[in-house]
């Protein structure tokens, strides 16, 4: 008898370690981008939840399985705006433009699908509060039709509306997604990841890519793409069969001024760092940004530069954000919470 129960026992273990990867194959990727992920969780940690919205994650799953974080909404095909608004709204309200970054780049990203180059449906039945967020679309399928255009259009359109925050509109290549994979690949994988690391897998593994290339991003923010930026949004909505173009609101052009434009036309000595806020809270100061690469870096940042100085400090100031958020977490900076770093890189993107 105990011999029995013994196999059975081994038989449950068996199946059960079986079925675990065929649940994997049909939603693969949901937490490729686990850096946006984290982030998002901590903006709807930032406030009010009055919808009962589930885990982030559950946005980015396939319709089905979507369903088990609707709270008390009723549309999977909206749950992935609906989160990414609650986000946007709890980090608008305290001023943290990192986390209001991180809400957009999460509506862009891609949905699971049950098979590669299928599409996901648009979110037909509500409309986001915040318009920011109601300007953008979830990534396609690489593989469907259309793919490049559409997710190149929806790029685009969300490096305006982090340029018109106060963002770093390069930041919009995060929601890039995998390269197509083949049509009737049976496990629906494609050439997904999904294995959950901090950075993303699509970071990790260097599977992202890049639906535009930052010369385009800075047009559009600009308003120099040539017309593209009248069209990115419609186009984008039109590819995932939701509305017909003369329905789609308007896309925000947004014009670069002030002190970018200021910091471009001036010549920094070499090696000078031109970050000069001081605060410290956390015990970290933000780190150097010095001329280089594309234009700027921002120390730590490797393989990264930007265009401008603006969103270079920005990055600074987010940099220095995370330390001290996570130094206020870990009890290491005792006293300081993570609403004092928030106010801290208010002031750091203030200097």
């Amino acid at each position: 008898m105990l011999f029995k129960s013994l196999l059975l026992a081994l038989a449950y273990i068996t199946a059960s370690n079986i079925a675990a990867p065929i649940f994997r194959r049909e939603v693969p990727q949901e937490h490729s981008h686990e850096n946006i992920l984290i982030l998002m969780r901590d903006a709807i940690a930032l406030g009010s939840n009055p919808q009962n919205i589930g885990d982030p994650v559950f946005g980015l799953l396939g319709d089905a399985a979507a369903a088990g974080g609707l709270g008390d909404t009723s549309d999977v095909e909206c749950l992935q705006q609906n989160t990414a608004d609650l986000a946007f709204t709890n980090a608008k309200t305290s001023g943290n433009v990192t986390l209001m970054t991180a809400a957009l780049v999460y509506r862009a990203l891609e949905r699971n699908t049950g098979s590669v180059g299928l599409q996901s449906n648009a979110c037909t039945s509500t409309t986001a509060t915040n318009p920011e967020i109601a300007a953008i679309s979830q990534h396609q399928d690489p593989a469907s039709t259309g793919a490049a255009a559409t997710n190149k259009a929806i790029v685009l359109t969300l490096a305006q509306q982090i340029a018109s925050i106060g963002g770093d509109p390069l930041q919009a290549l995060q929601s890039g997604t995998f390269a197509p994979g083949t049509i009737g690949d049976p496990t629906a994988a494609g050439n997904t990841c999904d294995n959950i690391v901090n950075e993303g897998c699509i970071n990790a593994d260097n599977k992202l890519v890049d639906d535009a290339t930052s010369a385009e991003i800075e047009a559009a923010v600009s308003g120099k793409a040539s017309g593209a930026t009248a069209t990115v949004t419609a186009a984008a909505k039109v590819a995932t069969n939701s509305v017909d173009a003369a329905s789609c609101p308007a896309p925000v052009t947004v014009t670069v001024t002030g002190a970018a434009t200021a910091a471009a036309s001036s010549t920094p000595s070499p090696g000078q760092n031109l970050q000069t806020f001081s605060g410290n809270l956390g015990g970290s100061l933000p780190p150097a940004v010095t001329a280089g690469g594309r234009g700027f870096v921002v120390a730590g940042q490797t393989g990264d530069s930007f265009v401008n100085l603006s969103a270079a400090l920005q990055r600074s100031c987010s940099v220095q954000n995370n330390a001290c958020a996570d130094a206020a977490n870990s009890g290491a900076a005792q006293g300081v919470s993570v609403g004092d770093c928030n106010a801290q890189e208010t002031q750091c993107n203030a200097a």
